[in-house]
């Protein structure tokens, strides 16, 4: 048996009414505007044809009743003198003399019918008709009524009234009348309205078409513009912005975001090609640093296994060297390490109320052997009565060491270098200044920059691993604070940077006159050594 060929790429038909809300959904909104416009305004004007044919249609059935009613009554008050002074207060065989409506019935008090002037082209029999008699019977309770009345053929509006004796003021009711004509049609009328109302409701159309293509035009217009510059920056140019529009509507406020939006979108970007070219840089730079001791190490090695230092002097210094470039590299590896614990969080910080003048008399006696024999002056200016900081006080010695030194490397002989603080609110500043040779204004931004060295660090052999800075604002970060810095090449460098102040006494709950932090400080009986290698 032959199976039916298969097509994979069938698509099963689409339903009518699928297909027109896939079409509705694909017009422009432009379009849908326009046609949201037309579609209130059309509906507008059907609701109001409906209502001015409805007040038309009650106006002329009104106009009729009231008029009809106004005969019957006259025609009442003619039949009850007539029934008075011609009849003798008793019914007896009667006609009228005067002009009747198209049908008019007269009953006595019992509904025995007197008269019938039924319409033309029907006999006497009409006025006996159920609908005829019940409504004149509902006139003998003394009760006006009108209404429609169609009965074999014949449409029209009716008004049954009551009548009375009033010879004898005793108000005797003695019969009904009623009387009913066609009801005439505002045919005509109502197709002249309809006629105006078609015209107006086509020129209203037009000018909602082109009021609403202007409209639309102007709310979109915008949006349009909105859309192209998306288009572009999903192309990858992040410099698109929009005019916003004058009114300061939603689409003005739209386009204020979307600018807003875009230039923090650049920004990220760009500090997001920027952080990827410091790690390519790092990258190089860490590349850079382990291949030199690593090539050291290879070469000094290779002389010492095959023999080509013999002397026993030359051999010793050579294994000294060699342990100087693997101190160097586990110092590099210990740096990165360092800095990585701190920005990623996870280092512990021993917070504890700590005076910072003593901790930097304490800083600067480790280093000033060095800073003597280099002719550099050291001081401490910080105020011994300047509030203790919150903070750990070996992070806080590296910080110091690491900041003195690097002021060291590039101060010359006969400079100076200042340690010194101040009371910012909730924080203490503290700043090291030199009279060294300064830092280039285009380094100076990128000198807390991991890896990052300015050339003229670089030589004369003073170049560290390019951490040193790096990490000094890794440990002022963890403790909730912030460094900058600022120099004038020629004269010098200051670095800054913040500390928490301790709890007060009554707010820590602490007797008075104790030193948490430099107790803490000769418990541990050390200093940290410091982190060389100067970022800029």
């Amino acid at each position: 048996m032959n199976e039916p060929a298969t097509n994979p790429a069938h698509v099963p038909p689409v339903a009518p009414e699928e297909q027109g809300a896939t079409g509705l959904l694909s017009l422009s909104l432009r379009s849908k505007l326009v046609l949201s416009y037309l579609a209130v305004a059309l509906g507008a004007i059907v609701v109001l044809a409906i209502a001015v044919i409805a007040a038309v249609y009650n106006y002329y059935y009104t106009a009729q009743i009231r008029q009809l009613q106004d005969t019957a009554q006259t025609y009442a008050r003619g039949i009850e003198d007539f029934y008075t002074y011609q009849l003798g207060g008793h019914w007896g065989p009667f006609s009228l003399r005067f002009p009747v409506p198209a049908l008019l019935v007269i009953v006595d008090q019992s509904g025995h019918q007197l008269l019938c002037n039924p319409p033309a082209g029907f006999d006497s029999q009409f006025c006996s008709e159920a609908a005829i008699t019940q409504s004149a019977a509902q006139a003998l309770q003394g009760n006006e009524v009108d209404g429609h009345l169609e009965s074999s053929g014949f449409k029209g509006l009716y008004v049954s009234v009551p009548l009375y004796d009033e010879s004898s003021g005793s108000h005797q009711l003695i019969g009904a009348l009623l009387i009913a004509q066609p009801e005439a049609s505002p045919q005509r009328f109502l197709s002249n309205v309809t006629q105006a109302i078609l015209l107006a409701g086509l020129l209203i159309g037009v000018a909602v078409i082109i009021f609403s293509l202007l409209l639309a035009r102007r709310l979109t217009r915008p949006l349009e513009s909105l859309t192209a510059a998306v288009e572009r920056m999903k192309e990858g140019d992040y410099s698109q912005r929009v005019d916003p529009p004058p009114t300061q509507d939603e689409l003005g406020r739209l386009a204020q975001t979307f600018n807003a939006m875009a230039d923090r979108i650049e920004v990220d970007v760009a500090e997001l090609r920027r952080q990827d070219q410091i790690r390519r840089d790092m990258i190089a730079n860490i590349a850079h640093d382990l291949a030199t001791p690593l090539t050291a190490i290879q070469g000094f090695s290779e002389a010492l296994a095959d023999e080509v230092i013999q002397e026993p002097g030359a051999r010793k210094e050579t294994a000294q060297l060699i342990a100087r470039e693997v101190q160097r590299l586990r110092r590099l590896v210990a740096d990165i390490q360092h800095m990585t614990l701190l920005e990623s969080g996870r280092a512990r910080l021993d917070l504890a109320p700590l005076d910072l003048a003593v901790l930097v008399d304490e800083t600067l006696t480790v280093i000033e052997p060095e800073c003597t024999q280099a002719g550099i002056t050291l001081q401490n200016a910080i105020d011994p009565r300047m509030p203790p900081v919150l903070a750990d006080s070996d992070r806080i010695t590296q910080v110091l060491l690491n900041l003195i030194d690097n002021a060291r490397r590039h101060t010359p002989a006969g400079g100076t270098i200042t340690v010194g603080a101040r009371h910012l609110g909730r924080m203490l500043e503290v700043w090291i200044r030199d009279t060294g040779v300064g830092i280039d204004p285009i380094d100076l931004p990128h000198i807390f920059e991991r890896f990052y060295r300015a050339d003229r660090a670089r030589s004369g052999g003073r170049g560290g691993s390019g951490l040193g800075l790096t990490i000094v604002k890794a440990i002022v970060t963890a403790h909730g604070g912030a460094v900058a810095a600022e120099s004038t090449p020629g004269k010098g460098t200051c670095i800054r940077f913040t500390l928490p102040l301790a709890p007060s006494q009554e707010e820590q709950g602490s007797p008075a006159g104790s030193k948490p932090g430099r107790d803490r400080r000769e418990k541990s009986g050390k200093l940290l050594p410091p982190t060389w290698g100067y970022n800029t």
